[in-house]
């Protein structure tokens, strides 16, 4: 009984946009399993891990009757990825197996029942609808994902705040460190309001999926999911439960430095600079003076590197402490060519923000050195 007939390349793409959220290991076979399921002259793939859900759909040979099976995932990535290109690929099932066959290539997968494959429930309620372009939405998740937390106790921060007001897009990440924040104008202007906490792995892996294009994405925010759907690729996301802090509270407001940076000139140093920090904490000195700003850093083996910028300030002089590689995220995140950042006392958090522009803020918390 024929699957699909069709190209290596029609099939493959579907397949690499959903296999990324499959895990190598799991408790449950099925999850390592994607769901195939044909109808009409389209084919489907479909995997998940419980909380994350992504289909994708492909074109195939003249219209057939509805078909469906699972099988792995991986291993069907990786003999399309090793058949030569523009082959010809059908899938038949037979006996409870997959056959895959391509020019005088022939392969039997193991299956296990389509019904047995978890699904997504739908959202509940009427969600908030709205559309931005993919590098929109692409370039303000690279802005602040970094800054999410990773494994914290703390769980509504292991995930970024997507937040709709009207006809602003705002999306927040803090690890209890440091802080990002980025806003978006919209399209549509009377949205109402909506916020939700969507998932570290969901941001992670919608962001390898969005391409630098104008190509719009459909955005879905409800009180149970967010939905993405672009490319012929639907992103269902569960949601952390939990409520996100107050981050307004800790953006600095009245802080009296304030210098101007060249950005990379700031990278390049810091990068070189950071070659002798501990290993474990990372931490570099800034020493703020008249027209220079000096950055330290010493290691347990008492090795040491200095690094000084010029600087257009003429203030009260200042020793603070920063873990390097925070300010290395926001350095290499960022399109412009100076920040700005504004600096309290020693036991301050700095705000850094970039010129005549108002759609981004970051806090870092200082270190003790």
């Amino acid at each position: 009984m024929n699957l699909v007939k069709t190209t290596r390349e029609t099939l493959l793409r579907p397949l690499q946009s959903v296999a990324g959220i499959i895990e190598r290991r799991h408790t449950l076979p099925i999850l390592s399993n994607v769901l195939i399921t044909r109808a009409d002259d389209r084919v489907s793939f479909v995997a998940t891990d419980i909380e994350i859900e992504i289909s994708a759909t492909a074109a195939a040979d003249a219209a057939g009757e509805a078909k469906a099976v699972t099988v792995g995932a991986r291993k069907l990535l990786d003999i399309l990825r090793a058949l030569p290109e523009g082959a010809e690929v059908t899938m038949a099932l037979a006996e409870r197996r997959l056959q895959m066959r391509s020019g005088k290539s022939r392969f039997q997968l193991q299956t296990l029942p389509p019904e047995d494959f978890p699904r997504l429930a739908g959202p509940e309620g009427a969600p908030l609808t709205f559309d931005l372009p993919q590098r929109e939405l692409k370039a303000v998740l690279a802005l602040v994902q970094y800054a999410m937390a990773q494994q914290d106790i703390r769980y509504y921060l292991n995930g970024l705040l997507m937040m709709v007001d009207g006809g602003e897009l705002r999306v927040v990440a803090t690890d209890g460190h440091r802080l990002a924040v980025a806003t978006r104008e919209l399209a549509a202007r009377e949205l109402g309001k909506q916020d939700v906490i969507i998932p570290r792995k969901t941001i992670v892996e919608l962001t390898k999926l969005l391409q630098d294009s104008d190509d719009p994405v459909s955005i879905e925010l409800s009180g149970s999911q967010a939905r993405f759907r672009f490319d012929g690729i639907l992103l269902a996301s569960k949601l952390v439960d939990g409520k996100f802090p107050d981050y307004q509270r800790v953006i600095p407001t009245a802080h009296p430095k304030h210098v101007r940076i060249g950005r990379q000139t700031l990278g390049t140093a810091l990068q070189r600079a950071a070659i002798l920090t501990n290993d474990k904490f990372r931490g570099v000195r800034w020493v703020l003076g008249d027209g220079s700003l000096k950055i330290t850093c010493t290691n347990t083996e008492q090795e040491e590197a200095q690094e000084e910028l010029e600087l257009d300030y003429k203030g009260e002089a200042l020793d603070i402490g920063f873990n390097v590689g925070y300010l290395l995220d926001v350095l290499n995140n960022l399109d412009a060519e100076d920040i700005d950042v504004a600096l309290g006392d020693a036991n301050s958090s700095a705000l850094i923000t970039v010129p005549g522009r108002s759609d981004f803020k970051y806090v870092v918390m200082p270190m003790r050195i």
